[in-house]
């Protein structure tokens, strides 16, 4: 195929979806308009299932399928900088000396860690109840482990942080949410269709199986993000190619 053929090939599809995209905004409400059919339509569907966070509601309810597809990419994401960042045959692990911190560095730092450690969880265990979940309070609970790095040290984040488990742990969550899926196939019902009772509504128990997922996404968010930044660490902390051991030496 040419060049001039591919170009006519995605200039019809660039026009076909403008047209689609042209169709589907015209049957859109008017903004700033009255009238909210998909709000209304979600926000009913959340209480009728006592999840009190529609948002919630929505990502491990509604549209639970959507949230696996967004969840597999970062898993996929970090298993291709695992391979792309692992140790070739050139290169060899150095250990990184310690480097001085400030002192209010390493207080300020040491006080931040188990507070930003508590709130990441409580983002995550309350994901159906106020704004958060999995996704923002994983990204939390990483961040919590990384201040050992700004506030003592490599070596201290490296002890506190083996990778084997977080790389466990990444795959338990993504593997979670897909067998609690299937759930709905147990009972009758379409895969990811929230067949749990629904519980009290505003308690930790309620919402059937959304609480389950977002438990799932915060694990795996938080492992994937300790794994992710681990990789870039160490390709930046540690390890040295040929050329850099040959202008060592020399």
């Amino acid at each position: 195929m040419s060049r001039r053929v591919r170009l006519w090939v995605l200039a019809l599809g660039l026009l076909a979806t403008a047209a689609l995209f042209a169709a589907a905004c015209a049957e859109l409400p008017p903004f700033g308009g009255d009238r909210h059919p998909y709000g209304d339509r979600a926000v009913h569907a959340a209480l009728l299932r006592h999840t009190a966070n529609t948002i919630s509601s929505v990502n491990f309810d509604q549209r639970a399928l959507d949230t696996l597809g967004e969840e597999s990419i970062l898993f996929a994401s970090v298993l291709g900088t695992v391979v792309l960042l692992r140790q070739t045959g050139d290169e060899h692990r150095t250990v990184p000396k310690p480097q001085p911190v400030a002192a209010r560095t390493r207080r300020y730092g040491l006080l931040a860690l188990p507070v930003t450690l508590l709130i990441g969880l409580y983002v995550v265990a309350h994901g159906q109840l106020s704004p958060g979940g999995g996704f923002q309070g994983g990204v939390v609970v990483a961040t919590a482990v990384h201040l050992l790095y700004i506030a003592v040290d490599y070596r201290a984040l490296e002890r506190v942080r083996p990778l084997g488990p977080y790389e466990i742990a990444d795959a338990a969550g993504e593997a979670a949410y897909a067998l609690t899926g299937a759930g709905g196939l147990l009972a009758g019902a379409a895969y990811l269709t929230n067949v749990l009772p629904y519980g009290t509504f505003n308690t930790l128990s309620s919402g059937g199986i959304v609480p389950l997922l977002n438990a799932a996404v915060g694990v795996e968010v938080a492992a994937a993000v300790v794994v992710l930044l681990a990789r870039f660490l160490g390709q930046a902390l540690e390890i040295e190619g040929g050329e850099e051991r040959a202008e060592g030496t020399g």
